[in-house]
C-alpha cells in the first residue's frame, strides 16, 4: 500500500487510530517476549540493521556497503517476492546484482545453515530488530533525518513498529543526513552515533527532462533527490508489482512529455526483463562516515 499521509503529519484520522495501536502495542510485546525464550545464538557474529519506523528509510545501500566491506553473506525475508525478482524479492535482487551472497526466507534457518560452514566471517541481518528469536551480537538502527520519527505515533496510527524507547536496545545508530531535518527528530546521546550521506548516480544529465516514478516507502525523497529536470512523476504503492499496462501507459506519458522515464533501481528490479530496456535507473549510493567501520571491526573481533 500508499505510506499513509498521516504517518508524516498528524491528523483526524491519526489521532482516531490511537486505540488501535495500543492492540498493536500490546500484540507485539507478547509475540517479542514469547520468541525471545527461544532465542538463538549464532556461532557466527550477526550484525542487525534495522529500522523503527515501518520502510522507506534507506537501508538496503548500508547494508550493501556493509556485505561488500566484510565479503559477508546476508540474511533477509525477501518481501514481496515476484517472477521479476526471480522469487527472492527486490531488495535482495538489489544485493545479489552487486555479487552479495543473499540468504532469503527463515532468516533463523538460514543462520543455522551458514553455521555449518567453517567461516568466521559475521552475517548481515537485513532488518530483524523486532525479531528477538534470533541473538544479535551487534544491532544497528537507521534513521532518516528528514523522517525522523514520522508523526510520533506506532502503526497504524503512525510509522513506528515500536516505541522511541527502543532505541536504547540498538547498540548504533546510523542517520542519513537530509537539508530538512524533521522538528521532533532527537535521539539518546548515550548511544554511538554515525552520519550517513547519500548520493544518486543518475544516468542522464541534470538537463535531461524526465518522467520519474516510483513504488517506494517515501517516493518524494527519491523525486527530490535525482539530479534531472522531472517533468511529471508517479507514486506507485511500496513493493508495487507493475503490470504492463502500467509501463506502457508510463511509456506513452513521457513520449508525451518528450521526455525520459526514470526509476530506482529497487523498482527497476521488479520490471519485466523487455521494460528493463526502455527505462533506466538511478543508483542510490550511501556513504557512511570512516568511524562507524572502525567503530563495527571492534564490536566484531572484541
Amino acid at each position: 500500500m500508499k505510506t499513509p499521509k498521516w504517518f508524516l503529519k498528524r491528523n483526524i484520522i491519526s489521532c482516531a487510530l490511537l486505540p488501535l495501536s495500543a492492540f498493536y502495542f500490546v500484540g507485539s510485546r507478547i509475540v517479542f517476549n514469547m520468541r525471545k525464550r527461544h532465542e538463538y545464538v549464532s556461532k557466527r557474529p550477526v550484525i542487525c540493521f534495522g529500522n523503527i519506523l515501518a520502510g522507506g528509510v534507506g537501508k538496503t545501500p548500508i547494508v550493501r556497503n556493509v556485505a561488500k566491506w566484510f565479503d559477508a553473506p546476508v540474511v533477509m525475508r525477501g518481501y514481496k517476492k515476484s517472477k521479476e525478482t526471480g522469487f527472492i524479492g527486490d531488495e535482495a535482487k538489489m544485493l545479489s546484482h552487486d555479487g552479495i551472497l543473499v540468504h532469503v526466507g527463515d532468516r533463523k534457518s538460514n543462520l543455522i545453515l551458514l553455521n555449518k560452514q567453517k567461516s568466521k566471517t559475521p552475517i548481515i541481518m537485513d532488518d530483524g530488530f523486532q525479531n528477538s528469536s534470533i541473538h544479535k551480537d551487534i544491532s544497528v538502527l537507521v534513521f532518516d533525518e528528514h523522517l525522523g520519527f514520522g508523526n510520533g505515533f506506532i502503526l497504524p496510527a503512525g510509522p513506528l513498529r515500536e516505541p522511541k524507547s527502543a532505541i536504547h536496545r540498538a547498540d548504533a545508530i546510523i542517520v542519513i543526513k537530509n537539508k530538512d531535518v524533521a522538528s521532533n527528530f532527537a535521539l539518546p546521546t548515550n548511544i554511538p552515533i554515525f552520519y550517513a550521506h547519500n548520493k544518486e548516480v543518475c544516468p542522464y544529465d541534470e538537463n535531461t527532462n524526465v518522467v520519474a516514478f516510483a513504488g517506494i516507502g517515501y517516493p518524494e525523497k527519491f523525486f527530490k533527490n535525482i539530479p534531472v529536470k522531472i517533468v511529471d512523476k508517479r507514486s506507485f504503492p511500496d513493493h508495487y508489482q507493475y503490470t504492463d499496462k502500467d509501463i506502457k501507459d508510463l511509456i506513452e506519458l513521457a513520449k508525451s512529455k518528450n521526455a525520459k522515464l526514470l526509476t530506482t533501481e529497487k523498482d527497476w528490479v521488479r520490471l519485466p526483463n523487455w521494460a528493463k530496456k526502455e527505462i533506466k535507473f538511478s543508483e542510490l549510493n550511501t556513504e557512511i562516515e570512516n568511524g562507524f567501520y572502525d567503530w563495527l571491526n571492534k564490536g566484531v573481533n572484541k
